[in-house]
């Protein structure tokens, strides 16, 4: 065993820079070119390399030193290279020693010379206070400079992943089986159930829904929808109030671009859909689906009311294709058929509004001194609280209160 001494090399124009970490520790064996000490001036840091492979004998510097070229790191105690020069290589051809030793020389310039992640002392030093590698933090700014903010949200991302991981791999085990109870039938959870439930864990774990309730007045609505009636046959024209909504969103759509958008919460930008594909949550026997109807802006009412009908029974009968159930704008889930006022759907990622849809009921009002019964529809709307807020969310159950109200009722169907 021999001892050999690791010194501060030429790091250019760094004079009296402080260490501000210590990468190793005494009897940690570590290899040539492992990083040994962090040194950070005031315009960049730099990791200073081990020059030789062996044993940490002892540390000569702390965290907060200042040094500069020459100073004393640290002494290794490494292993005579004396065998190894004797076995020759008769396989293998050897460059001439010249050349690799330029070689050498060329590979330790590049590893000290190499800049660490970019960031000011400050910031390095609130890493170090939370216990942040600031090496595996992408840096938001310029050259990929690392600030608090990028700090705070890789600590943020990696705690709700490891919550979620260690909740995804719980397995949760009843003391007592079903069948102790009584008679029970197993069967396997329908194709489409599977594949949608790990969606809408995503979805309700990783999104802070809100949702607002609210009743429309759809009084005079309905009057014209019951009226319809084909110029020619004078036959009644059958169009579902699902129709209305879809087109009344949509108007709602262009006025709150926030609700047309999708977050991408990896590089902090937002994506503001110009297209209007409005997505609806169809009850099927294999289990609930959600398919799109493309460009719902430049179809009228029956129109619109046709396609939907349309893309059901492709649901229905599994003909729709795949593609069919992605790039949202919006989605509107209707309970109107069933039953129900109010409830709290789930937003379908990557979109950040869904609108729940209740059955419409007789409601009491007072109108000039007069009781009058009004037909009342109940919504939901659940929106992502990241990117809209309770005012704004408020101002859009407004605006389709209006397109469905008697002010625009007409107009929805051209």
């Amino acid at each position: 065993m021999a001892s050999q001494k690791i010194v501060v090399p030429n790091i250019g124009d760094f004079k009296d820079v402080e260490i501000i970490e210590v990468l190793v520790k005494p009897g940690q064996k570590i290899k040539k070119n492992d990083s040994i000490i962090t040194l950070e001036s005031d315009k960049s840091s730099v990791e200073v390399p081990s020059t030789h492979e062996g044993l940490v004998e002892e540390i000569n510097v702390k965290v907060g030193d200042r040094v500069n070229e020459g100073d004393l790191i640290l002494s290794l105690k490494t292993i005579s290279s004396t065998s190894k020069e004797v076995a020759p290589s008769p396989i293998k051809k050897e460059k001439p020693v010249k050349e690799i030793q330029v070689e050498e020389l060329k590979k330790e310039e590049e590893i000290v010379t190499m800049p660490a992640k970019a960031a000011s002392p400050k910031v390095r030093k609130f890493a170090r206070e939370v216990g942040a590698n600031i090496k595996n933090i992408s840096g938001s700014q310029r050259a990929g400079r690392v600030t608090e903010e990028d700090i705070k949200k890789h600590i943020k991302d990696k705690l709700t992943s490891d919550t979620v991981k260690k909740e995804t791999q719980k397995k949760y085990k009843d003391e007592y089986d079903h069948a102790e109870f009584g008679k029970v039938e197993v069967k396997d959870i329908p194709r489409v159930k599977r594949l949608s439930g790990p969606q809408l864990v995503r979805s309700w774990t990783e999104i802070p829904h809100v949702t607002q309730h609210d009743e429309i007045d759809i009084t005079e609505m309905e009057i014209f929808r019951k009226s319809l009636r084909d110029v020619f046959t004078g036959e009644k024209i059958a169009i579902t109030p699902l129709a209305f909504i879809t087109r009344a969103v949509v108007n709602a759509l262009k006025t709150y671009p926030n609700f047309n958008s999708s977050i991408d919460t990896e590089s902090n930008k937002i994506t503001y859909k110009k297209y209007f594909h409005i997505g609806f949550a169809v009850d099927t026997p294999h289990g609930l689906m959600v398919p799109k109807i493309r460009n719902v802006e430049t179809m009228g009412i029956k129109k619109i009311s046709d396609e939907l009908r349309k893309v059901s029974k492709l649901c229905r009968e599994l003909k729709i294709d795949k593609k069919e159930f992605f790039g949202g704008s919006m989605t509107i889930s209707s309970l109107g058929g069933i039953g129900g006022n109010f409830f709290t759907p789930i937003i379908n990622p990557p979109e950040v509004a869904i609108l729940g849809v209740g059955k419409a009921f007789d409601k009491i009002s007072r109108k000039d001194s007069k009781f009058i019964i009004r037909k009342m529809l109940p919504i939901s709307l659940s929106y992502d609280h990241r990117i809209i807020d309770g005012a704004e969310a408020a101002r859009f159950c407004v605006h389709l209160g209006q397109s469905l109200g008697e002010d625009f009722a007409f107009k929805l169907a051209v």
